[in-house]
């Protein structure tokens, strides 16, 4: 996903460079844009890929969760006279914004945007003091609320699996005392914290609270969920021939496309030594290298680049599979309906 969540307008995870849209050059040319096409951005945030798409002569669909977006957005709405349609949606439900004809291209950049981090009332960096809030959709269960009212065995499992912290232990049971004395408010109240129990070493690159962080920003989110359910109404909204490019910056999110082009690229049951049992048809054939990353020269001015991977697949006239989940083995974690204040 994005990197360090803590960071603020020089973050790596996408600060001073809020209007420079990562691997545009790569994502134009994967998705092909062109007069009489129909893209769908599903995550619109400051407009740049759509701007791209626009100036490629296509028509643009854009989708965004957070209604920051959408009324920002509203200025090049009018710019371009009827060819962007701007709606606030999560990008999980694209598939219910696409022409009965279906779209010509998909394009998903994953992660929290610049102007998310850069707004301290949002609450996802503890370089800028705010809530401890971290909803992209300004709505529903917070950072906070999972942080005050978890188990602590669920706040291990969130900050292990989806921060990849080995201290999750540690830190689960020390917010677990500190709770019990004051509730957690703020981002540098749990920050704070976190350092306190994990100091940060001579050779550790980050702040020892980015990982928790960047959990609980994707468990408030149901960030992989999101992506994984994305994939698969891409796979049903696109016509044969239309392309889905996809844009990560994190191993998790990675993984999940990584395994969805795989497992759509069609294989055969059974073993190699006899018969084959069953031959599934590929829904998507693959565009160019199976992952680009960002060059050195976009690294140095882009910061936000250098985590970034690039997938893409063309879709092809098979019909669209079933959205399993356990393609992607998720494992169980708490559930947020239950954790809301």
């Amino acid at each position: 996903m994005v990197a360090n969540p803590g960071g603020g307008s020089t973050d790596a995870g996408g600060g001073p460079v809020r209007h420079i849209p990562v691997l545009l050059e790569e994502v134009i040319a994967a998705l092909a844009p062109a007069p009489g096409k129909l893209i769908l951005d599903g995550t619109f945030g400051a407009g740049g890929y759509s701007s791209a798409i626009l100036a490629a002569g296509a028509e643009v669909i854009a989708l965004d969760r957070d209604p920051t977006a959408i009324a920002s957005g509203q200025a090049m709405v009018a710019t371009h006279g009827g060819r962007l349609k701007l709606v606030h949606s999560q990008f999980s439900h694209l598939a219910d914004h696409a022409p009965q004809g279906g779209l010509d291209g998909v394009v998903l950049d994953i992660g929290v945007s610049s102007m998310q981090i850069d707004e301290a009332e949002r609450g996802f960096s503890f370089q800028k003091n705010g809530p401890l809030d971290m909803r992209m959709s300004v709505d529903g269960v917070s950072a906070a609320d999972v942080v005050n009212r978890a188990k602590v065995a669920d706040l291990i499992r969130i900050f292990h699996f989806l921060g990849e912290e080995s201290q999750a232990p540690r830190i689960a049971h020390a917010i677990e005392k500190r709770r019990a004395e004051k509730p957690f408010e703020t981002t540098r109240d749990l920050a704070g914290l976190i350092e306190l129990v994990t100091p940060r070493k001579m050779k550790d690159k980050i702040h020892p609270a980015t990982r928790v962080f960047q959990a609980l920003r994707i468990f408030v989110n149901d960030e992989l969920g999101e992506l994984a359910q994305a994939l698969f109404a891409a796979e049903t909204a696109l016509k044969p021939g239309g392309r889905l490019v996809v844009v990560t910056f994190h191993s998790l999110e990675d993984r999940i496309v990584k395994k969805f082009f795989s497992d759509r690229a069609g294989k055969a049951s059974g073993s190699r030594h006899l018969p084959v049992a069953h031959e599934r048809a590929a829904t998507f054939a693959a565009i160019g290298k199976p992952m680009v990353s960002a060059s050195e020269a976009e690294a140095e001015i882009n910061p936000r680049a250098r985590s970034a991977k690039l997938r893409a697949g063309q879709r092809t006239d098979a019909a669209a599979e079933a959205a399993d989940m356990s393609l992607f083995g998720f494992p169980n974690l708490a559930s947020l309906g239950k954790l809301g204040g």
